[in-house]
């Protein structure tokens, strides 16, 4: 067996930098309440795209009603990052390291790899890529206005904030959070107050969609919407804190509900913009449009709450995205992955604000976002339900030939089979405006990626896992 995870003193304070990545949290060093996850996981959901997503909801032709409903529908999905948080402290470590059970020791460090650093990548990118596009909006309003190098120098400047806050780690997140949450719901509130008057209440699709095109619509604005919860297969890392007897229905309560609330409210409020908005304005941009609608002195008071937004959503990424890393066996510290997770989120970034508008940049990749997520989530969902969510953290670190978590040559065949097999059929089914899928093409645009390819995942891992496919070994 290797050394003992946890036989390294670690501080987790928010007055200094966190040393730990994935090593075990004893229990005299667990702490906080189930209840906390909620302001952690409230601040960043309110994002500015949830502004953007919503209004695609009324671009894709759905009325109000119909908008409003998909909202909740696909918010539902936030019940299963809560799921999935219960591993942290039952394991008391990441879950980047929680997922060796699924895929195997190797199997896990070629998901972590190609699965979980493809989501860490994309949301860096979106989060900072709004802030950029509003940053940059803002500055041209008062004559700075180059096209190419103030979006790059906002971006640089909210990165390195965003970056600093991971390096200190949980023990600030804890601590800033719900102030963060608290003063980006200000913001919202007030900017809220001055879009409602302009919602145009009697608002007609332009073109009322029924049969096929109602349902593709409604397909792909589910999609979208779905991607964001589908994506945080991270939240066990920030519950890992939690003390082992915390009670596991109100981590995923405190999680589901910080998550899905503000994204609700919020993304309705986006859909209710794009009512009032016209051709042109839409044409030139939500974050644009937006603006236009506010008085001059909220602009800059919102574009504040985007970037409290941004760093909060990005830090955390940036902070688990470090423990990933170390998972799949790089020697390195968590500090110093951290900035190398940066480093590459900030030059996506970068290529994205001079290659896309915003809204087609995160409509695009949420969608595409979900071949991965999708299947990934549903293993784990699946995986913590079957343990009942007991894990056991030092035989997640015995990486030794024959070990709990070797399976067969190292790899978890049912976890690997589940999510390729659940990613082709996401694939198959998807439809966007790059690519159709041939059953999505079959079916006139209607996009069924994110229920047949989670449906796909969890039945192959949980029928494979009964099989001698999925034997564990017990020490």
């Amino acid at each position: 067996m290797s050394p003992s995870p946890q036989l390294e003193e670690h501080v987790d304070s928010a007055a200094r930098p966190e040393t730990r990545g994935i090593e075990l949290i004893a229990d005299s060093e667990r702490h906080g309440r189930a209840r906390d996850l909620f302001l952690i996981w409230a601040a960043p959901s309110f994002s500015i795209l949830n502004f953007t997503v919503g209004a695609t909801l009324v671009l894709l032709g759905l009325e109000i009603w119909q908008a409003m409903l998909v909202i909740v529908a696909a918010s539902t999905f936030w019940v299963l990052p809560g799921l999935i948080a219960v591993s942290g402290p039952s394991s008391g470590t990441s879950g980047s390291v929680v997922t060796r059970a699924m895929y195997g020791l190797l199997g896990n460090k070629v998901f972590v790899v190609l699965v979980g650093w493809f989501i860490g990548a994309v949301f860096l990118a979106l989060t900072w890529l709004g802030s950029s596009f509003m940053g940059a909006d803002l500055l041209r309003r008062v004559g700075i206005d180059d096209p190419v190098w103030t979006p790059i120098a906002v971006t640089l400047v909210i990165s390195a904030v965003t970056v600093l806050v991971a390096i200190f780690g949980h023990g600030l997140i804890l601590r800033i959070y719900p102030f963060i949450a608290a003063a980006i719901f200000v913001v919202f509130v007030l900017v809220a107050v001055f879009i409602v008057p302009t919602v145009d209440w009697s608002y007609r699709a332009p073109e009322t969609l029924h049969g096929v095109p109602l349902w593709a619509a409604v397909s792909v604005g589910f999609t979208i919407l779905a991607s964001t919860p589908l994506s945080f297969i991270n939240s066990p890392d920030i519950a890992r804190y939690l003390p082992r007897e915390t009670r596991p229905g109100g981590i995923v309560a405190a999680t589901a509900l910080g998550g899905a609330l503000p994204a609700i409210v919020f993304t309705a409020l986006g859909a209710l913009l794009a009512t009032g908005l016209s051709a042109q304005q839409i044409a030139g941009g939500i974050d644009a449009a937006l603006f236009d609608t506010l008085p001059a002195w909220l602009g800059p008071v919102l574009v504040i709450g985007v970037v409290l937004n941004t760093i909060a959503l990005n830090a955390m990424t940036a902070y688990t995205s470090s423990m990933s890393l170390q998972s799949i066996g790089l020697k390195l510290q968590r500090i110093p992955a951290t900035v190398i997770v940066g480093v590459v989120g900030t030059a996506l970034t970068i290529y994205l604000v001079l290659s896309s508008s915003l809204l087609d940049a995160v409509n695009l990749m949420m969608q595409f976002l979900v071949i991965v997520s999708g299947p990934s989530m549903a293993v784990f969902v699946v995986d913590v339900v079957r343990r009942r969510f007991a894990y056991d953290g030092v035989q997640l670190f015995d990486e030794r030939r024959g070990g709990a978590y070797w399976f067969s040559g190292g790899w978890s065949l049912p976890g690997v089979i589940a999510v390729v097999a659940g990613g082709a059929v996401t694939a198959l089914c998807l439809s966007t405006d790059v690519s159709t899928g041939p059953v999505a093409a079959a079916l006139g645009g209607i996009d069924l990626s994110v229920p047949l390819g989670m449906l796909a995942s969890a039945v192959l891992y949980a029928v494979l896992k009964r099989t001698a496919l999925g034997k564990e070994a017990r020490s």
